[in-house]
């Protein structure tokens, strides 16, 4: 697999410049958990290794992406392969929206459940859509019934508004997914489907679960499977980030840290907890250590944005491997 594997949409608040001091601290374990999972940066970076996997998230639509790859990565490089357009944007936005619902109950009702199509869909959306709001319910139409409220927003057309193939303009530095540059002379088509059946060979034995965070941080999906790395990214205290599609942020931070106060102490728990500087310190009287790292401005505008991409930290339980060690 290749070292700098990636998800193919960007995502909001990814962690992927952390990889080395979260890994680091996690170390080799029989067992990795990932609650909140999103585009899985920190599973798709990990070491090479022989461990059980589990992915989480809230959010149906990420949920579906990754079951969906695992399974038929073909279908899924098939409807993601789309120019940017933006009539197209706004009609499958909303097309989206009104598949939310009945997505979750699918999902949530069968295990083996995907929709290679919306995934497709979703996927090509969010690499064109600027900004916060995509497939997140509040537009670009609200129906009741009679009412159309309209929110259209037009596609990213800056640098990165390509589509799947916003990385384009990075291939010069050859990262990751991007050293598939020879087969581009085959047309975009065959690089999707190339770095999408990369990811779906990565994924073949990650269990992907689509729920509450609670649900995968019990005993049944981590010690009893052995030593157990933990990276929890919750939706943090300050911003803008949503918890799935509902914009349920508020307090899941808070109650991950209670969680992480009773269960730090384990043994056979290495947890690696995120967040902005100060938010879980709490945590450090309870043998804790911390460590701040530096992530991407993206689009972030504002004093307060930009100092929060400065202020990212970790928090990790005692029983990871110190952080001394991590250079």
């Amino acid at each position: 697999m290749p070292k700098d594997l990636s998800a193919p949409f960007p995502y909001f608040g990814g962690k992927s410049r952390a990889v080395d001091v979260v890994w680091g601290a996690l170390g080799d374990v029989d067992n990795y958990v990932e609650p909140f999972a999103g585009s899985a940066a920190m599973l798709l970076a990990a070491p090479a290794g022989k461990r059980v996997e589990t992915i989480n998230d809230f959010d149906g639509f990420v949920a579906n992406f990754w079951r969906a790859i695992a399974t038929d990565a073909e279908s899924v490089a098939e409807h993601a392969n789309w120019p940017v357009n933006e009539v197209d944007l706004f009609a499958r936005h909303s097309w989206l929206v009104r598949q939310s619902e009945g997505l979750l109950d699918r999902l949530h009702g069968d295990p083996d459940y995907y929709d290679a199509k919306i995934a497709g869909w979703w996927c090509w959306g969010a690499c064109g859509w600027i900004g916060a709001g995509w497939c997140t319910g509040k537009g670009p139409w609200i129906h009741d019934g009679q009412t159309i409220v309209d929110r259209r927003k037009l596609p990213h057309l800056g640098n990165a508004g390509q589509g799947i193939n916003r990385q384009l303009p990075h291939l010069s530095a050859g990262r990751g997914i991007n050293r598939k540059l020879p087969h581009l002379s085959a047309g975009r088509g065959t690089y999707i489907r190339e770095w999408f059946a990369t990811l779906q060979a990565r994924l073949r034995d990650v269990r992907v679960a689509c729920g509450d965070w609670s649900r995968v941080v019990k005993d049944s999906v981590t010690v009893q499977h052995g030593a157990t790395g933990l990276f929890l990214d919750p939706p943090y205290t300050r911003g803008n980030m949503d918890y799935g599609a509902g914009g349920m942020g508020l307090g899941i931070a808070d109650a991950v840290r209670d969680w992480c106060a009773e269960n730090g102490g384990n043994p056979k728990l290495r947890i690696v907890l995120c967040g902005h500087a100060g938010e879980h310190d709490a945590l450090l009287l309870r043998g804790w250590s911390v460590k701040t790292w530096k992530a991407r401005k993206g689009y972030a505008s504002t004093k307060e944005a930009l100092a929060n991409t400065a202020a990212e930290t970790v928090w990790c339980s005692p029983f990871c491997l110190p952080l001394e060690d991590l250079s």
